[in-house]
């Protein structure tokens, strides 16, 4: 399946809630780009980012919320 390039330029992103005030090493999400979930580094927002289906995004951070708990 190919999926059509998304234009990220106006995303409004944001950080991890576990980033500090240093920065760190954090990612930073994009919303409202459905089906999928843009990723970056925060470090490096020129940078690439990574398109996550929704759901595996999801079920990622809810692995996350399981383990780190």
């Amino acid at each position: 399946m190919r999926i059509p390039p998304i234009n990220l330029s106006t995303a409004s992103w944001r950080k991890s809630s576990y980033s500090n005030s240093e920065g760190g090493e954090c990612v930073e999400i994009a919303d409202s780009h459905s089906p999928l979930t843009p990723v970056r580094d925060s470090k490096r927002p020129e940078g690439p980012a990574l398109l996550v289906a929704a759901p595996a995004w999801t079920a990622f951070v809810g692995h996350l919320k399981h383990t780190a708990g």
